[in-house]
């Protein structure tokens, strides 16, 4: 997959800077994409294009636990997030919903805001076409990415009672 980066450095992006606690009245991700980032970049939704990524440094989605934050970055049409680390709880709801968390130590600091990426889930590696330059992050476990592909948890719970 191929995509824009857009970085985000700062360590300990919360749940409430992803999607605003006062949005939490809907469950639709159009919605919520509309205001995705927005306490931390008003433009965020202008500047993405479906397939983009986010690029940002340690606990990112640290905070409440809210599903609603993974919703909102794949709505706007964020297809990944690479960062350094993730908080736990984020870092699950995004496989449970089928979403790509990526950590790769030190991305924040090699990848510059607006370079072309490419990943390669199966074999671990981050190309920055841009750079032309390569980082390594290990791979998803096959059931991770089997939850992954299938558009999230319940989606593969449904598909295997078929």
């Amino acid at each position: 997959m191929k995509g824009i980066a857009h970085v985000y450095p700062k360590d300990h992006i919360n749940t409430d800077e992803i999607i605003p606690a006062r949005y939490l009245n809907s469950d639709q991700e159009a919605e919520l994409a509309r205001h995705a980032m927005e306490d931390l970049d008003i433009n965020f939704t202008q500047k993405v294009c479906p397939g983009d990524f986010i690029v940002s440094g340690d606990d990112f989605g640290c905070g409440s636990s809210r599903e609603h934050a993974v919703w909102a970055l794949r709505g706007a049409g964020i297809r990944a997030v690479i960062a350094n680390s993730f908080a736990r709880i984020f870092y699950r709801n995004c496989i449970n919903n089928g979403f790509l968390a990526i950590e790769c130590p030190g991305a924040a600091r090699k990848i510059n805001d607006g370079d072309r990426l490419e990943i390669d889930l199966v074999n671990g590696k981050i190309v920055n076409l841009t750079q032309k330059q390569a980082y390594a992050f290990q791979p998803f476990p096959e059931f991770a990415r089997e939850i992954i592909a299938a558009g999230g948890l319940m989606e593969k719970i449904k598909k295997e009672m078929v």
